[in-house]
């Protein structure tokens, strides 16, 4: 099939008052206003007021924002598709792309503060009105994890080079999810490139436990994250919040200890990529096996005071390690040589079901690769303030 038309005589326009081109935005703006979100910007939101105007009205101008980002917008000039069409109609109040720049740069860290504060009451009003997190009252899970958004030029606020080697700016995200639900972003926070990832992460994590239990996580709740994270501060933050832990463990030389301690036979083959099951031995025949300490408890941070010292498991997921190329043709291994992972955690399910569970904190990856699709696909501002709004 082939176009009848040269792509130079060709065009689009809106020949009809009533067309919109983003329909489902209605329904959206709806329900923003159902769960409280304008009321929750005007009370809560307080930007000093200029001769521009440029505080005033920050319910308007933050509904416009959302709206632009629900439909696609990653940028300022994108704000503009909220004008096109019959979408005037349909919405009041809808700010041009140049006043709501002007108003992101107006904010300050406090402004922002006052944001994180509308998020995280209109999160619970969110799932109370539409059964966001179904099982929640059961079993949930807080994923914590950041990721770096590159930026070029000198212009940027913030922007550093940190553990990616390139110029960027800092973004950590809390998300919650449950056995029947996606994930849901429940916190975040913009922060310099140069900025270690576990930085701040202890009262990131508190606020994100708090936003799962007002969101009805009112069952067994597990905090997960990787090794960046692994320290006194963020699983203390879990066991004060009443939450469990389960974090990727760095391989220092007390993990290594325990886990030559672990027995051969203590091992237990687990369904893991390629894996197949052996109906007459009735087990996995897997390249992945799995185990815990021979010690029933692991104590970690023992370089810490007594009081931040913490004793919980250890399970310990070891992968056959394979490397063809460092073998002359035909010659096989003599023994089998192994890559080791460790999870430290308190949760209370059996060996399988705990390791299992803690991979899945993979889930975040999805979440960040959404996000860099969407809202975060640009730091659009020059000012550091205005991006984290």
């Amino acid at each position: 099939m082939q176009s009848s038309h040269a792509a130079a005589k060709v065009s689009a326009r809106f020949d009809d008052p009533n067309l919109v081109a983003y329909g489902g935005l209605e329904p959206v703006a709806r329900l923003a206003e159902r769960c409280g979100l304008p009321t929750l910007v005007e009370g809560l939101v307080k930007l000093p007021v200029s001769k521009d105007g440029t505080g005033s009205f920050p319910a308007a101008k933050v509904m416009s924002l959302v709206s632009g980002m629900v439909a696609g917008a990653d940028s300022f000039d994108d704000m503009d598709r909220l004008r096109h069409g019959g979408l005037s109609r349909l919405f009041v109040g809808v700010r041009a792309p140049s006043t709501l720049g002007s108003f992101l740069r107006s904010f300050t860290h406090g402004h922002v503060k006052q944001l994180h504060a509308v998020a995280r009451r209109f999160l619970p009003a969110l799932a109370a009105h539409t059964g966001l997190l179904p099982g929640a009252q059961a079993v949930a899970y807080v994923d914590i994890d950041d990721t770096i958004r590159r930026t070029y030029g000198y212009a940027k606020q913030g922007a550093g080079y940190g553990y990616s080697k390139v110029k960027d700016l800092n973004a950590l995200l809390g998300i919650i999810s449950t056995p029947l639900a996606a994930p849901v972003i429940a916190a975040t926070r913009l922060r310099k490139g140069p900025t270690n990832s576990a930085r701040g992460a202890a009262g990131f994590v508190a606020e994100t436990i708090r936003a799962a239990r007002a969101c009805g996580a009112g069952g067994l709740l597990i905090v997960r994250a990787d090794s960046a994270f692994y320290g006194a501060d963020v699983v203390n933050a879990c066991r004060a919040a009443d939450a469990r832990f389960s974090v990727t463990a760095r391989m220092n030389a007390s993990v290594k200890a325990a886990i030559a301690g672990i027995g051969e036979s203590a091992w237990t083959a687990i369904k893991y990529p390629k894996a197949v099951w052996d109906e007459e031995g009735q087990c996995w025949i897997s390249d992945a096996e799995i185990a815990e300490t021979t010690y029933t408890t692991y104590t970690a941070f023992t370089s810490k005071p007594k009081k931040q010292q913490v004793t919980a498991r250890l399970i310990v997921r070891r992968v056959k390690r394979l490397n063809p190329a460092a073998l002359p043709e035909g010659q096989g291994t003599l023994f089998d040589t192994w890559r080791y992972h460790a999870a430290f955690t308190d949760s209370p399910l059996p060996l399988i079901d705990a390791e299992r569970d803690h991979r899945r904190h993979a889930v975040v990856e999805q979440v960040i690769a959404d996000v860099k699709n969407s809202a975060f696909a640009h730091a659009p501002s020059g000012h550091f303030q205005a991006n984290a709004a």
